[in-house]
Parts: C-alpha cells; structure tokens; sequence
C-alpha cells in the first residue's frame, strides 16, 4: 500500500506523528486564509469544528483571532494526546481522537462551521475513496446548524470536487488562493474573498483560473436544509 493510499488509515497518521512531531500546516496557514475565514464565519459563541487538525496551528490562528471555541479531531491518536498537552492551558482549543466517518460523539446541529484543510483529499486518496468521501461529508452535514458553513480547501479542481459535494444540499461558492511560494507569500493577482462564478460543471470557473494556474481551490458550503441544491 503506497502512503497516499494509506492517508485515510489510522495507523499511517500515528507512524508519521510519532515519527515527526514538528509542526505541519497543510496546503496554507491561517494568516492566509483569515479575509475568507472572516467573510463567512462572522464572531459568535458557537463552536467550530476543524477536522482532520494533525499537528497544524491553524486552530490557534482561529482562536488568537476571536472565535471562542474551536473543537479539533484526528483519527490518530498520537498527533491527538500530544496536542491536548499542547494546548492544555488554552481553554478555547478541545481535541478529540475522533473519525471523520463517524462524529456520533457530536449531536446533530451542533456546530456553525467546519473547516477542512486537506482531510477530505486525503480519504479520496486511500481505498474506497468515494464511499469514504461521501460518509465524512454526510456527517459533516449532520453536525452543521443549518445554514452553517464548511469551508474546503482542496487541490482538487471543481470538474472533481463539486459532483461529491453536490450529493448533498449546500449552497456552494468557490474561492482561489495562490499556493504558497517559498513558504511565504502566493502568486494570485486575484482576490481571496471574490468568489467565482460557477456553472453546473464546473467549467466556468476552469477557464476563470486557468487550468495550469498554481492555485489551492477552496469550497465554501452552506448548508442548506430546504433540500434545494444551488451553486
């Protein structure tokens, strides 16, 4: 089994965590994506929930920015109980060894928003890629308050992205952000918090980007309990 195959197995993530256990922010760190962030999750007390946490600090960027409450889960339970003594003394920051496929622990409507930096590409990785995609979303809607927002940031483009997320009812806006270059700054002229239009396939937004464009795709999904599906 090669390791991306493995990305959705626990015991792949606590060998890597024991293994490394410096700090590691997939895809973009918070002070990149704080407008957008910003944007869709106005300050309040409801709990957000940030799936797939890893050893990131992005969670601590969320806090350090005013939300109050910020619940973190990961399948593996090493990256798990190294953060929870991390983060012992902050009251703001919960984590919880947890599979996105299955948040029973969490009531139905529970949460305003969650946010995913790269967990859903890592289960479209592993075997039964779709089967395991579509259970984590079903249960990332089922925690969503409705009209609560999940927020995607993903390599994957919407020709890929938007048939799974549309087995569900969202109202969907797509956003681009620059891959980070040298660790620091993108190379988007384009701005973050100006979605792109989206046609049903996707191919507006291809051509908006470009298809060689070095960017991360970030899908903001709102809940929608009407049962209409829009984009």
């Amino acid at each position: 089994m090669s390791s991306t195959q493995a990305y959705g197995e626990a015991w792949y993530w606590d060998n890597r965590y024991a293994q490394d256990p410096s700090t590691f922010d997939w895809y973009q760190k918070y002070s990149s994506l704080a407008p957008l962030i910003r944007l869709y999750l106005p300050h309040h007390h409801h709990p957000i929930l940030v799936v797939g946490c890893g050893n990131s600090a992005f969670s601590e960027g969320v806090v350090d920015d005013g939300y109050d409450e910020v619940i973190n889960v990961d399948i593996s339970s090493v990256v798990i109980e190294a953060m929870q003594r991390k983060y012992s003394n902050h009251p703001h920051l919960k984590y919880l060894v947890m599979d996105v496929r299955d948040m029973s622990a969490f009531d139905t409507r529970s949460f305003a928003a969650v946010l995913d930096k790269g967990t859903l590409d890592s289960l479209l990785c592993g075997h039964n890629s779709r089967q395991n995609a579509a259970k984590m979303l079903e249960e990332v809607w089922r925690v969503l308050k409705d009209k609560g927002v999940y927020i995607l940031i993903t390599y994957g483009s919407p020709v890929y992205r938007l048939p799974i997320l549309k087995e569900l009812t969202w109202t969907i806006k797509l956003h681009v952000i620059g891959k980070l270059q040298s660790g620091t700054t993108s190379n988007l002229t384009r701005d973050l918090t100006t979605p792109i239009p989206l046609d049903v396939n996707g191919d507006s937004s291809e051509t908006a980007v470009g298809m060689s464009a070095d960017v991360h795709y970030i899908y903001v999904c709102i809940k929608d309990e009407s049962g209409k599906n829009e984009a």
